[in-house]
Parts: structure tokens; C-alpha cells; sequence
């Protein structure tokens, strides 16, 4: 298995855990940590990136997914603004985090299983699509950093919205 892959879902899980997990404030730092996770990671990691083809769909796919999987995560915060600070929080919890080492596990456990135990037929499925394995790799590392950015995206949001409108605070979620 590509170090790439352990690196990068490795690095977006610590990442989310780290600043996710309890009562966290929603503020410029923990908004901005994800987007350099990013800025990093894209020009590292995305050496070869489709141009078109089957492994264009199936990079666009897989982010597709990492976004919605992004939000759901961001629909396991609750977030709340301090009565007297006007700070708005987020309470991470154990869902939260089971959802993020889940597919992070099945997206290593993919990563393994494509060298280990269906490579034969994984690679019969991308020769007849004409998949590279650089599309391959680019499409998990695009899935990983879109759900990283969809759950950071929701949060902007949501503070955004809770602070034009604190007497919703309570609703938010």
C-alpha cells in the first residue's frame, strides 16, 4: 500500500480528532488548520490527476462522496453560541469520531485489500475502464481532503449564522 495513502488519512484523522473531540470553539485557527492540511497535502499527493476518462469520474465521484461524508460528519457536531461571550462552540463526540475512523479504516482497509486481496480482479475492473492507479490513489486522497473540507465549510457556516443571528442559537445543530 501507497505511504501516500497511510500519510494522508492518517494526518486528516488526527487532524479532525484533534480539534474536533469536546466542547471546541469555532474560531479562525480551527477554520483555517483544515485548508493548510489541504494546501499541503493536494500539491504532494496529486502528482498525476485525471484529465478525463473513467479515472476523471471516479476522482470526482469519490470527492463527491468525501464531501457528503464531510457533512454528515458536520451533522454529528451540535453547535452552540455562549450566551455571554457570543463564541460559538461545537461538542464532538463518540459518533462523531467513530464516523471518521470508520471511513478512514475502510478507505486504508480499500487501500490494502487493492495489494493484497482482490488486486487481480481490482485491476481487470481498471483496465477495462482505463483507470490508472495514479487516478486510483488521487481519488482516495480527493475523497479524504473533500470530507475534511465539507465538515469545515459547514462549521464557517454555521458560525457565520449563529453569530448574524444568535437567537437561533439554541436550533443550530
Amino acid at each position: 500500500m501507497s505511504a501516500s495513502i497511510w500519510i494522508v488519512n492518517l494526518v486528516v484523522l488526527a487532524s479532525v480528532l484533534g480539534t474536533d473531540l469536546g466542547r471546541r470553539e469555532i474560531n479562525r485557527g480551527r477554520l483555517l488548520r483544515p485548508a493548510i492540511v489541504a494546501s499541503i497535502i493536494v500539491p504532494m499527493y496529486l502528482k498525476h490527476p485525471a484529465t478525463g476518462g473513467s479515472g476523471l469520474v471516479l476522482e470526482l465521484t469519490l470527492a463527491g462522496l468525501g464531501l457528503l461524508l464531510g457533512l454528515a460528519a458536520a451533522a454529528l457536531l451540535p453547535t452552540r453560541q455562549e450566551a455571554g461571550t457570543g463564541r460559538v462552540y461545537t461538542q464532538g463526540g463518540a459518533g462523531y469520531a467513530a464516523l471518521w475512523t470508520g471511513v478512514v479504516g475502510a478507505r486504508l482497509a480499500f487501500s490494502y485489500g487493492a495489494q493484497h486481496w482482490f488486486s487481480e480482479p481490482l485491476g481487470r475492473w481498471m483496465y477495462q475502464h482505463s483507470v490508472t492507479a495514479d487516478a486510483l490513489t488521487d481519488a482516495l486522497v480527493l475523497m479524504a481532503i473533500a470530507m475534511l473540507l465539507g465538515r469545515t465549510g459547514t462549521l464557517a457556516m454555521r458560525k457565520v449564522s449563529l453569530e448574524a443571528a444568535p437567537e437561533r442559537a439554541v436550533l443550530a445543530r
